[in-house]
Order: structure tokens, then sequence, then C-alpha cells
């Protein structure tokens, strides 16, 4: 079992940043991707930003330039740096990875979510 856990949403002004982490933990033996979706509400999940073991990084038009994914494998841990926010960023942020467990079985874990509201 790997499990993952969000922190670091909240409330901010629009033209605000903030920094969600995700730490994975548990029977990991590798991690491959690692992602960052959001759900709005009355909205589909939708991926924002992937970041791939060797680091390559790809991004939604809506956030390019402005989110920045990057990932501490010694920590397992991904990061998502959100500048410039906008209303419509407001959703309920989710952390996924992919890899292999310790004994090799193949996973796909999620974290709870954090939600990120931003308004004024």
């Amino acid at each position: 079992q790997v499990q993952l856990v969000e922190s670091g949403g909240g409330l901010v002004q629009p033209g605000g940043s903030l920094r969600l982490s995700c730490a994975a933990s548990g029977s990991i033996g590798s991690i491959n991707a690692m992602r960052w979706y959001r759900q709005a509400p009355g909205n589909e999940r939708e991926v924002v930003a992937r970041i791939f073991s060797g680091g390559s990084t790809n991004y939604a038009d809506s956030v390019k330039a402005r989110f920045i994914i990057s990932r501490d494998n010694a920590k397992n841990t991904v990061y998502l740096q959100m500048n410039s926010l906008k209303p419509e960023d407001t959703a309920v942020y989710y952390c996924n990875a992919d890899g292999r467990t310790w004994d090799r079985r193949s996973f796909i874990s999620w974290g709870q979510g954090t939600q990120v509201t931003v308004s004024s």
C-alpha cells in the first residue's frame, strides 16, 4: 500500500500564491509519475500538471506560466507552486502517483484532496 497526503491548501486573494505538497509513504519501491489534478464543483476532475521520474513536466494550458510542479525524489514528495492565482483556480486539488511497490507490484494512489479557494 502506498498512501499520499496533501497539504498547503487554503484561502488566498486573486493574484496571490500558494504551495501545495504531497508526500508518499508506505511500500514504495519506485515512483514513476506524480500528478496534480483539480475538481471544481460541477466540473470533471482535470489534470493540472505532471512530473515524471526523469524530471520532465507538462501542464494544462490554463496554468502554464503560473504553476510550477517539482518533486524531491529522496522524500517521495511532489510540490505545486501556484502563482498569480485566479478565482477560476478554486477547486479541490488532488495528488496522484503511480509506480511499483517494494515487492514489484504496480500501484496507482490518490491523496484525499486539499481545498484551494481564490477569493477577495
